[in-house]
Order: structure tokens, then C-alpha cells, then sequence
């Protein structure tokens, strides 16, 4: 069954609803969410503080994963049972994880 959002003129709108939200506390221990669920393909991320970000079935994120900067929203492509950790860059804060559906 397609979801697609249209705009008045039948166009396709890209655009996803937020599903089930968790927050992660970020610290200088790398940190996981819980798994994605069965039907989620994208998560939105954004973290209160910088931090380093790591995906997969038991990630943990180091100095050299990817740095996401403090409240700058990003969407990511995951895979069902994935999950996403985090660690500080330089202060302790959380990081917000939305999936999309």
C-alpha cells in the first residue's frame, strides 16, 4: 500500500510522519537506543551537544564515527533490528531519535 503525500496539484510531497521517539544520553561512554522497529527505514536524529554517531546491529561510536553537530536534525537511512549509539564530543547531553514511517 503506497503512502505517498501529494500536494493539491497531485504531485508526490516527500515527507514521513514521526513514529516512536527515544531519547539516548550522551556521555564519554559510548551509548545505544533500542532497536528500530520491523517497519522503520528512516530515523531523524538531533542531538542537544555535539556527538559522534555509529549505526548496526550492536554499534558503538568512537572519535572517528560520524560527527553530528548540536541541533542540526539529520535523516538516516536503517534497517529493522538497527539501532544507533552515540558519544560526546566534549559535553555530556542527549540525543533525540525519531523514526520515520
Amino acid at each position: 500500500m503506497s503512502r505517498l503525500i501529494r500536494d493539491s496539484n497531485g504531485n508526490v510531497v516527500q515527507a514521513m510522519a514521526p513514529g516512536a521517539s527515544q531519547s539516548v544520553a550522551t556521555s564519554s561512554s559510548s551509548a545505544q537506543s533500542s532497536a528500530f522497529a520491523a517497519n522503520t527505514t528512516v530515523v531523524r536524529v538531533v542531538a542537544s551537544q555535539d556527538v559522534y554517531l555509529a549505526f548496526g546491529s550492536n554499534p558503538t561510536a568512537t572519535s572517528s564515527s560520524l560527527r553530528l553537530p548540536a541541533g542540526v536534525p539529520e535523516y538516516f537511512a536503517v534497517t529493522a533490528g538497527e539501532k544507533v549509539a552515540a558519544l560526546q564530543v566534549s559535553a555530556a547531553g542527549a540525543l533525540n531519535v525519531v523514526e520515520m514511517v
